[in-house]
């Protein structure tokens, strides 16, 4: 059984790149809802700054996304502690979405080159994020974007800062992080403890390409417009829903079973105290 996430905005897709892109609260709850009809059991959030369109930590912002998607669904709701993942960008700010006690939370383990920035994680910042979600009941989802993340995070769970069943996401095709080909997963795949429960996503056109390989593998898969905007080759996807669709035609194509959001819950052993 497949668990498809959307992630349908991100902090660095504009509406220079495509006029689809949803900014707003109500936009990008709306995004969400028509993805989870399409198909997702989960939503991975990320707010804008209402003036500059940029990435924003503020509290009431994932408040009012979460709320708008509560009145319409049961997707299970994830939320970013990146923050655009750049220097400069306090710990601090990027632990506010945990406030609200989501059912999961990204994690991310180590420094590295991002595009045309740095993503700083130090291990005393991570390892703070790791004890909070701990003590909070809030389940990890730990971004790996090169092999060496996978390692980072097994340390963790040796220290008792994380709980297995992990649940890891292979991230491939950032500038910095890893390769999105096919001879990549499969190795980041075989690193994997084998509790993992595991999912890929790919930023760039092969998004497609490697969660077809993912599936076939035996994985999870994330698609929307935080990685990849394109719905084919030259054409824009008019909305998160469309990739969704996408993937959910590929699965069937691939006889494997579409996780609901209260399957996806037992899946990966979510807390019932955010039910």
């Amino acid at each position: 059984m497949i668990i498809i996430t959307v992630a349908p905005t991100g902090s660095r897709t504009s509406r220079k790149n495509t006029p689809y892109v949803p900014i707003t609260p109500a936009e990008i709850s709306e995004e969400c809802v028509k993805a989870y009809e399409a198909g997702a059991a989960v939503a991975h959030i990320h707010v804008r700054d209402p003036k500059t369109l940029g990435p924003s930590q503020d509290v009431e912002l994932y408040r009012e996304v979460i709320d708008r998607i509560r009145d319409k669904c049961d997707m299970i709701i994830q939320l970013t502690t990146g923050a655009g993942g750049s220097v400069g960008v306090p710990p601090e700010r990027r632990m506010t979405s945990l406030e609200l006690n989501p059912e999961i939370a990204s994690l991310n383990v180590a420094t590295m080159t991002f595009g045309d920035g740095i993503f700083l994680n130090t291990p005393e910042v991570v390892e703070k994020f790791a004890k909070i979600m701990l003590e909070r009941d809030i389940k990890p989802e730990i971004e790996c974007y090169d092999v060496g993340h996978i390692n980072l995070a097994l340390r963790l769970l040796e220290r008792g800062l994380l709980k297995d069943p992990l649940r890891v996401s292979l991230v491939m095709g950032v500038v910095g992080g890893i390769p999105a080909t096919a001879k990549n997963l499969l190795y980041m795949v075989e690193c994997l403890p084998p509790k993992a429960r595991w999912q890929v996503i790919t930023v760039g056109r092969a998004q497609f390409e490697m969660a077809t390989m993912g599936m076939i593998l035996g994985g999870d898969i994330r698609v929307g417009m935080e990685d990849n905007i394109f719905l084919a080759k030259g054409v824009l996807a008019k909305s998160n829903a469309e990739l969704v669709a996408k993937v959910v035609r590929i699965a069937k194509e691939l006889h494997r079973e579409i996780a609901t959001p209260s399957e996806a819950r037992k899946l990966l052993e979510l807390s019932s105290k955010h039910a």
